[in-house]
């Protein structure tokens, strides 16, 4: 493709212009927002100097910090939720930022604590509005044929089928294929079964190619061919991209990513890294903390009870397995009776053991797991996380379920997605497995103040809790 092809201008003119008035859209939130709040908390429609500064230095900040966050790159088919965090994000830093220097300066005296907290929550949400009208209007003129881009796919049928099904189903991610060429004479049925027409890849004809992206759809195993067919690119201005066909691999939290140099696939790992270990960790502690300060009259009024019911220690602890395969011992009130246990342990029946009267009582109602908050507090686990299993049977069912220790990847939660959709007690352990990992990739803070807020009416009472 000649780089000066009409198309490729006005998509390029596009983009800038997108990504130029959303970062113009978020200084001018900041600075309208902070306007606003001095308006309305402060009752005075005439700013002072002292604010308007402050107000043109939040401005600045953003200006200056939420472009590395990468919230202005093109997001054409990616899915929203990653950038509207991210957004967030760069509001908290920007906020500290500005606070910090406050604090520094002397000048925090000056300036209402209600106006910064309100200034910054108002520009995030001006922030979001923009978004929110702004995304809909370009879905819009994407489906009807504008701000579109054409995409030549190169590959084996089967990769090239599944790329092209995916692009059909998301018609607002504004990509048409405009050609396939199929590097194997294999089964043609799923292109055919589509209505897709393609051709034999050649590689003199493949540099020739004028489009405005292409596709390379092969599986790992076909390095060598992937790097033929970069080769032949290299007369393209395109933009080329690489979609190994990874469908037999259980992806968890991949991404792309830079180690001393070396561009390395992420295929496994864990959602809780840098920032979001933090964040992830300031919610436990906060939401454990002042869970423990409201039920603590009804931990009093449980563990009397777990007393009075039988003889023994009011706590049982047990030994379980959490974050990276770390065992810990997890706190429960005792519901059965001492040495019930002294002949073995065996996984599930949970119905068949012995309890005490209360002891079925606290069970059936998860009253017992009450104590796990104060795993929390100390580090030990998560308020929302894969429920931790003992060693013994994780040593088991590591060899017999796939992908069981991927559940390891996080703190082990009080609750979590398995249990407020019934999966807990003696119910099939591979859902439940698969509704952990579905939850890892997931993984948002909103995701878990979701968990929270349905577990309090799905996840206490329940026809499994036992």
């Amino acid at each position: 493709m000649s780089v000066t092809n009409g198309r490729v201008k006005t998509l390029s003119n596009h983009r800038w212009l997108i990504s130029f008035s959303a970062r113009i859209s978020d200084i001018a939130s900041t600075l309208l927002s902070g306007y606003i709040c001095y308006a309305v908390f402060l009752n005075n429609w005439n700013i002072t100097e002292r604010y308007m500064l402050g107000t043109v230095v939040g401005g600045l900040l953003v200006s200056a910090v939420i472009p590395n966050l990468g919230v202005y790159r093109t997001w054409r088919g990616r899915v929203l939720s990653p950038l509207l965090f991210k957004l967030m994000m760069g509001y908290f830093i920007v906020a500290l930022i500005f606070t910090s220097l406050l604090y520094l300066s002397g000048f925090g005296e000056y300036f209402s604590r209600l106006w910064l907290v309100s200034w910054f929550i108002l520009a995030f949400m001006g922030s979001l509005l923009v978004r929110g009208f702004t995304y809909p209007v370009i879905n819009y003129f994407r489906l009807t044929g504008r701000n579109r881009r054409q995409v030549v796919l190169v590959g084996d049928a089967h990769s090239c089928a599944t790329a092209a099904a995916h692009l059909n189903a998301e018609p607002t991610a504004g990509f048409d294929i405009a050609q396939i060429y199929l590097v194997s004479n294999d089964v043609m049925s799923e292109l055919s079964d589509m209505g897709l027409n393609w051709r034999t890849y050649t590689a003199d004809r493949i540099h020739e190619i004028e489009t405005d992206e292409v596709w390379i759809c092969l599986p790992l195993s076909r390095g060598n061919q992937v790097k033929e067919i970069i080769s032949s690119l290299g007369l393209t201005a395109a933009n080329v991209r690489y979609m190994p066909d990874m469908r037999d691999f259980r992806l968890i939290n991949h991404d792309i990513c830079n180690v001393a140099n070396l561009y390395l696939l992420n295929m496994s790992c864990s959602p809780i890294s840098g920032s979001s270990r933090w964040i992830k960790a300031i919610e436990d502690r906060l939401i454990s903390a002042l869970i423990l300060l409201a039920i603590s009259p009804v931990m009093l009024l449980l563990a009397v009870g777990v007393k009075l019911s039988s003889p023994g220690p009011i706590f049982y602890r047990q030994e379980r397995v959490s974050w990276n395969g770390k065992p810990f011992n997890m706190l429960k009130f005792r519901s059965m009776p001492v040495n019930s246990e002294a002949n073995g342990v065996q996984w599930g029946g949970a119905k068949n053991k012995t309890n005490t009267k209360f002891g079925s009582f606290i069970r059936s109602t998860s009253l017992d797991e009450l104590p796990q908050f104060i795993n929390v507090l100390l580090g030990d686990m998560s308020i929302v996380g894969p429920r931790p299993e003992r060693t013994i049977f994780v040593d088991q069912f590591k060899h017999e379920i796939p992908g069981y220790m991927q559940k390891h990847l996080m703190k082990a939660g009080i609750t979590g997605w398995a249990q407020i959709n019934g999966w807990r007690g003696d119910t099939n352990l591979e859902k439940r497995v698969e509704c952990d990992l579905w939850y890892i990739e997931q993984w948002s803070v909103m995701l878990d103040l979701k968990i929270i807020f349905l577990t309090i009416f799905k996840g206490f009472i329940n026809k499994n809790a036992c």
